[in-house]
């Protein structure tokens, strides 16, 4: 790891300063993902710009309209330890509980979640991959058990977060801070799959910071669920998750919103299996044809296979348990 000048920031205002400095200079935050990617050599950053003196941007608090506010710097341990946000958005505590372990839940922040980069082998290792730059995807013909079964383009390497699926199923909203002043984007428009001149999963602009974390007051009758499975049984990166938001009124779907994670570059909304969902009354018999209708245009891979077989499942228990039936 070379060496870096450390240059702490007490509000946002003071690291866009210091971001306009240059490319070479990144925003450091828990570090729980920034710090590996230094060590593995993905990023050499010559200026390391901290947020943790940022206090201001640590919160998270109810408005009285219903909406829930977070700061970018609240951890996943100060979600998965509010008892307003587990009465009212338990889908959020569930995404964050499954995270990591308690140690880096504590240091975790919500802004530096929802940015970290894939954990591909290929990415990590040493390969000229070609999300770090180079010609190729070697995970398409290579070990690709972990890797995405819906086509994202180029990279096969799936998106590891598993507060965006839950944040995406709530319609959440991100503000975000740059040299132009403040812009407001949903959460699903943030996530984008690489592309050739862009090769990461967001759109966060040279120059910009996450500041806050909006999730709009849900519709009366709303509740969500995330279920995520993993290789070991806690505190790993997800195969596949399911985060499912539904609208019920009398055992009819109003609204429904389905976001897979863990099987594509970015959270993987099934808004065809959405409009299949609302407006019917909801049996075990609808859940499951919904939930083989999200994964009808996936393409596994080699190894990969038992990924759709895997999220068709966790999607149809999700959308039972969010109606509250059995599964």
């Amino acid at each position: 790891m070379q060496t870096f000048d450390h240059i702490p920031a007490s509000d946002a205002r003071e690291a866009l300063d210091q971001l306009s400095q240059g490319e070479k200079t990144h925003v450091i935050a828990g570090g729980t993902d920034l710090l590996p990617l230094m060590k593995e050599g993905l990023l050499a950053p010559a200026r390391l710009v901290d947020l943790k003196p940022a206090r201001a941007l640590r919160y998270l608090r109810f408005e009285a309209d219903g909406a829930l506010r977070m700061g970018a710097l609240t951890t996943l341990a100060d979600i998965e330890r509010s008892p307003e946000i587990a009465a009212r958005l338990p889908i959020l505590v569930q995404a964050a509980r499954d995270a990591a372990t308690p140690q880096l839940r504590a240091l975790a922040t919500v802004g530096g979640n929802l940015l970290q980069r894939p954990r591909c082998w290929y990415f990590r290792g040493q390969f000229d991959c070609w999300l770090k730059g180079g010609a190729e995807c070697f995970a398409r013909d290579g070990q690709n058990q972990y890797s995405a079964v819906f086509d994202g383009g180029h990279c096969v390497a799936v998106h590891p977060s598993d507060l965006a699926p839950a944040l995406e199923a709530l319609e959440a909203l991100l503000t975000l801070q740059g040299p132009s002043g403040a812009r407001t984007l949903p959460v699903a428009d943030f996530f984008a799959s690489p592309e050739e001149h862009h090769r990461v999963e967001h759109r966060l602009r040279p120059g910009e910071l996450i500041t806050e974390i909006v999730v709009p007051r849900q519709p009366a009758g709303t509740r969500g669920v995330y279920l995520k499975l993993m290789e070991r049984q806690a505190w790993a990166f997800a195969l596949a998750s399911a985060a499912v938001a539904l609208t019920l009124r009398e055992g009819q779907v109003e609204l429904a919103r389905l976001v897979l994670g863990g099987v594509a570059n970015i959270p993987w909304r099934t808004r065809a299996a959405e409009q299949a969902l609302e407006g019917q009354v909801l049996t075990p018999e609808l859940a499951a044809q919904v939930a083989e209708r999200a994964l009808a245009d996936a393409h596994p891979l080699a190894h990969n296979g038992y990924k759709v077989r895997m999220a068709r499942e966790l999607l149809r228990r999700a959308i039972l348990q969010a109606a509250d039936l059995p599964f």
